[in-house]
């Protein structure tokens, strides 16, 4: 091997094990944040020869500069830009010192490119805050703040530029940094730090400054060389979404990802989510060898000692350490999509390495970023941000974003356009049976569409029965299914027409991706809902047995039908009875296997308007107490 070989051999090996800092620039526009990172990249000497050549042509032929070098014009990269001075899109820059290794987003500053700088902010560890000492702090000095608070940054220097142009003045620092520090208080930013600068004279960018010998700190590239964004990873909690199950031959059977949080070890215990079972390490792999731990961000393939079912989408955690597993969850959310935000549109999320469906549930309100007053609204317009609750359509495994950016963040994708339409991230918020679950449509109208040519009086006419839902309700293994099941026969039997509709066959096929939280019931008896309408607006009775746990749900399932054909009734029966009655269901409660079941550890409501109350023991007799109501009420038969 030659010595020229030795050398690049040595050079990346020192470059591999540098730490790397991810980094934007935010600012008002002309506030310097192109110069200020061409400065850097400048006086750092990692700019070649030839851009060098092109960028002293460009100054003189483009530039904004004067007769000095442009450095803004190593990061404007578009046309439009070059032409404007200003930045439009995302610019990536990679540079590398000593220390450390740098990526540099420039994100532009007008309010129009919000989610331009939402990109670029997605991934930094920290925010440098372009301030024109001119004008001081500005509306979009707090906007582009805001903004850096709500992605999680917790690192900010505020880089107070053009000092030249006020002689350096310690007054004027002092004062713009007073004005900011009122401001940032209110935010959740834990580091924030100051420093004057001259980007296009170079003062204090890379070497300390003669011109401030006021100002005590070190240079921006000293701060961006020495500041500390290890301690920001969370290494506690073990988040690792898998991404493919690896086969490349029958002996080798591993689960391939990036460890998002946390750290993985061999021979740790680890749960599988959603399947809830368990396991242990049997190895870590990477392409050339074994590891006795992982923690992010790598990229490894784990093995197990147990053959589980586990495939992409699912996640492995700690069993004492697990993320939130459900289906509603409130976040902020930049809509990032021309078209305005439609909560009729069912979304594609993307959580993690897991794609299902999401609507938007209730925008709560929006933030205007420039005075932080929150705004009631119902929907967001592009750049818009406001404070939403989502629902999905299977359970995904989250964190608050606060806690964890990678559990906590998701995007939601046109299912038309596959356009990304907007980021979230998710906050710490109440339990999920405390949110809004929209069971009820908000809009009338719709609930009229589809009319049908045939009148409701000759469907009565056709069949001698008026389509009505009868609504059984009770706890598991009440003896409601059975009531409900004997009363169809008997309706089959006397000439009606009517349609049995039940849990398990709605959940077997139609709800089969529903879980039993209560965001989930809610979703179910909406959509058992509609069919029962469907089927009232053809004439025909729906004989319905469901839980339906309190009388808000009981409500809203008469409102989708109409009140005046939705006739609830009641099994009565003592928990002891249901216990003895069904009792596999009740043992997977007691022994915590499962959760949410109405009347052991969620609350049910008995219903006190219901139009009949049964005893379980009395099936016959309550099946005569039915016909008979329906009779007396002229629903079957109708003449």
């Amino acid at each position: 091997m030659t010595t020229q070989n030795l050398d690049i051999k040595e050079f990346l090996d020192q470059d591999q094990k540098k730490d790397l800092l991810r980094l934007l620039t935010a600012g008002s526009v002309d506030d310097g944040k192109s110069t200020l990172i061409g400065r850097l990249m400048f006086d750092s000497k990692m700019i070649y020869e030839d851009q060098l050549s092109a960028l002293e042509r460009d100054s003189k032929r483009i530039g904004h500069a004067g007769d000095d070098i442009d450095y803004a014009l190593l990061l404007d990269g578009l046309k439009a830009e070059r032409e404007q001075g200003i930045t439009i899109d995302v610019a990536y820059r990679y540079f590398s010192t000593a220390k450390r290794k740098f990526i540099i987003a420039d994100t532009p500053g007008h309010e129009q490119y919000t989610r331009n700088m939402v990109t670029g902010a997605s991934t930094a560890n920290l925010a440098i805050i372009l301030i024109d000492a001119r004008y001081g702090v500005i509306t979009q000095t707090k906007r582009h703040t805001f903004l850096v608070s709500l992605l999680g940054i917790k690192h900010i220097v505020v880089a107070i530029n053009k000092m030249d142009l006020m002689n350096f003045s310690q007054e004027v620092f002092d004062k713009i940094r007073a004005d900011y520090e009122s401001f940032v208080i209110q935010l959740d930013i834990p580091d924030v730090n100051f420093i004057p600068i001259s980007a296009l004279k170079g003062d204090n960018v890379v070497d300390r400054s003669e011109k401030t010998p006021w100002y005590k700190g070190g240079s921006m590239l000293e701060f961006l060389e020495n500041v500390r964004i290890t301690s920001d990873r969370n290494f506690t909690d073990l988040r690792y979404p898998v991404q493919f199950v690896l086969r490349p031959d029958i002996a080798f059977r591993g689960f391939s990802a990036s460890v998002a949080s946390g750290i993985i070890s061999k021979g740790d215990e680890i749960l599988v989510l959603p399947s809830l079972k368990t396991s242990k390490v049997k190895s870590i792999v990477t392409y050339d060898k074994e590891l006795d731990h992982a923690f992010p961000p790598q990229s490894v393939t784990v093995t197990l000692e147990d053959e589980i079912d586990i495939s992409r989408g699912d996640m492995l955690v700690h069993p004492d350490n697990q993320p939130r597993m459900e289906r509603q969850f409130e976040a902020m959310l930049v809509w990032m999509d021309v078209p305005p935000m439609n909560l009729t549109t069912l979304f594609y999320i993307k959580h993690t390495s897991n794609t299902t469906k999401a609507r938007i549930d209730q925008v709560k309100y929006k933030v205007d970023v420039n005075t932080l007053e929150k705004i009631g609204i119902d929907h967001l317009n592009l750049n818009e941000i406001g404070r939403v609750v989502i629902t999905t359509s299977k359970p995904i495994f989250f964190d608050p974003y606060k806690k964890n950016r990678q559990t906590g963040s998701f995007i939601l994708i046109d299912p038309i356009t596959h356009n990304t339409c907007a980021v979230g991230m998710i906050i710490d918020q109440l339990d999920s049976k405390n949110l809004t679950s929209r069971i009820t449509d908000v809009d009338k109208q719709k609930i009229a569409q589809g009319k049908s040519l045939i009148q409701r009086e000759e469907y009565q006419n056709k069949y001698n029965q008026k389509g009505e839902t009868i609504w059984i309700s009770g706890l598991h293994g009440s003896g409601k299914n059975e009531l409900a099941f004997s009363l169809e026969k008997r309706l089959f039997e006397d000439g009606s027409v009517a349609v049995l509709i039940d849990g398990s066959s709605v959940r077997s096929g139609l709800n089969r991706e529903l879980d039993f939280t209560p965001a989930d019931r809610a979703e179910n008896l909406r959509r058992v809902a509609h069919i029962c309408k469907l089927l009232n607006d053809q004439g025909i009775i729906a004989v319905c047995s469901f839980i339906s746990r309190n009388s808000s749900l009981r409500s809203q399932i008469a409102e989708i039908i109409g009140p005046d054909r939705f006739h609830l009734f009641y099994m009565d029966a003592t928990l002891d009875y249901c216990k003895n009655n069904k009792p596999e269901l009740y043992k997977l409660i007691e022994e915590g296997k499962t959760k949410n079941l109405p009347g052991v550890d969620l609350e049910f409501e008995v219903p006190v308007n219901a139009k009949l109350v049964f005893k379980p023991e009395e099936n016959e007799l309550n099946i005569d107490k039915i016909l008979n109501y329906l009779a007396a009420n002229k629903i079957f038969p109708h003449r």
